[in-house]
């Protein structure tokens, strides 16, 4: 089975607004190295989930997970991605989809988005 990795995020007008998931990306990759990983955008920027999808596809992948890059689960998740993933399972029979939960509700990120909190507060100096 060859694992891949989708990051989707919401996408934006301003190219620089991809930079953080561009970083993001990096460190997944360097994490796991023998994971394909791909960031896709829900709108406004590309690649689209389904480009980044069908280049890891034709790449050899069997098994996609999808990683929301968003804080929480609100309309986007709950209404735009779940369809978005039905179309990609209809159009990648073979292929296993795993949508996961809104990055942002991981307890671990949610840690260290208090603990940066925190720190740019300047608490503690």
């Amino acid at each position: 089975m060859s694992r891949a990795i989708v990051l989707f995020a919401h996408g934006a007008r301003d190219p620089r607004w991809a930079e953080p998931f561009e970083a993001i990306a990096a460190r997944v990759r360097a994490a796991a190295p023998d994971y394909r990983v791909a960031l896709a955008f829900l709108e406004l920027m590309a690649p689209t989930l389904g480009d980044a999808v069908a280049g890891l596809v034709a790449a050899g992948a069997t098994r996609v997970d999808v990683v929301p890059l968003f804080l929480g689960t609100g309309g986007h998740l709950r209404r735009d991605l779940p369809p978005l993933v039905a179309a990609l399972r209809a159009a990648h029979p073979g292929v296993d989809f795993r949508l996961h939960a809104a990055i942002g509700e991981h307890a671990a990120v949610v840690e260290a988005m208090a603990a940066a909190a925190v720190a740019a507060a300047g608490f503690g100096e």
